[in-house]
């Protein structure tokens, strides 16, 4: 989809709000930042985060529901979707949750954009099973397999599917269903480049180049746009958090 030409249309719904629509969940608006301090956060999903699945036009009849991502999200950055990473800024925040697979010129944008100092989340989920309105194949529908294997591997890891029946995952106290996750593995493949994993390879921490990567290998708490289930919002505002701080020693 290309976002400039709806733009327009968006800031017609964001007028529409009348009194007495759900306000922000109290968790995420307890730590909102004020307006002039929010720093800029490059969203790139195939999941509906930002706009919903049925687009524009759900948007404008008001059928649709904001994710509850994007509230979390918006408590503390300027969103700012993207539809290509081709043009990426010098330096900044990006996160990419279930990203569709890269053209070759993305993944050379992305990994210069780390390498120059860049920070990116990066929540990747091998089998992801979301519900949608669109069959297998739709290129609307999110994204069931994660295929980002050049990047990875330039980065130094691996994703493989964790066959182990649902469990609870755990990251800095945050608790959350894990189901059809991964794992990352370290390889010999990294440029310039230094990972550590954590919580058994369910989460990767890494330095490349000047910038930070940090990641995660299930997407499944995003999947329901309707509940983050028990500190989903925290831990998706915690692993941005965590793209700023240096991985552990090896």
């Amino acid at each position: 989809m290309k976002l400039a030409p709806v733009f327009a249309a968006l800031a017609l719904v964001a007028c529409s709000a009348q009194p007495g629509d759900p306000a922000p969940s109290p968790n995420a608006s307890e730590a909102s930042a004020p307006v002039a301090d929010r720093e800029d956060l490059l969203l790139f999903t195939s999941l509906p985060i930002y706009w919903s699945e049925g687009g524009v036009g759900d948007m404008l009849s008001g059928d649709a529901q904001t994710h509850w991502a994007r509230t979390a999200l918006e408590t503390r950055y300027d969103l700012k979707p993207l539809d290509t990473l081709t043009a990426l800024p010098e330096s900044g925040i990006l996160l990419m949750a279930q990203p569709r697979a890269l053209s070759g010129d993305e993944n050379v944008a992305l990994d210069n954009f780390v390498r120059g100092g860049g920070r990116v989340v990066l929540i990747v989920d091998p089998m992801l099973d979301v519900h949608s309105s669109y069959g297998f194949g739709d290129r609307r529908r999110p994204e069931a397999i994660a295929m980002l294997s050049p990047i990875l591997g330039r980065w130094g890891l691996k994703l493989i599917h964790d066959e182990r029946e649902p469990y609870a995952g755990n990251w800095n106290g945050r608790t959350f269903q894990v189901e059809e996750g991964g794992l990352f593995e370290l390889t010999e493949t990294g440029h310039e480049s230094r990972c550590h994993l954590d919580g058994e390879g369910l989460f990767a921490r890494c330095n490349v180049g000047t910038g930070k990567v940090m990641l995660l290998a299930d997407a499944t708490f995003l999947a329901d746009g309707d509940h983050a289930g028990e500190g989903g919002d925290s831990l998706l505002l915690g692993l941005i958090e965590a793209a700023a701080t240096p991985p552990a020693a090896p």
